[in-house]
């Protein structure tokens, strides 16, 4: 990533390489999360990937001014 950067080569002998380190744990938590999902794939239920994005939490109630009466 950084070529002849004594700076950065330096951090990583001091502190580890963090990103690699976090690169790889993003890599083993995406593939445990793939392995949990892939029974509920077999049974039928739709892939939550292709469930499209609802803003909210899914019911609202729409606010009345005053003297109105719902329909």
């Amino acid at each position: 990533m950084f070529h002849d950067s004594p700076i950065y080569d330096r951090l990583i002998a001091e502190r580890g390489d963090v990103p690699t380190q976090v690169r790889r744990e993003a890599e083993r938590v995406s593939r445990e999360l793939e392995i949990v999902l892939r029974p509920t794939q077999a049974l039928g239920y739709p892939d939550p990937s292709s469930r499209p994005s609802s803003s909210g939490a899914g019911w609202q109630r729409t606010a009345l001014l005053p003297g109105q009466l719902p329909h």
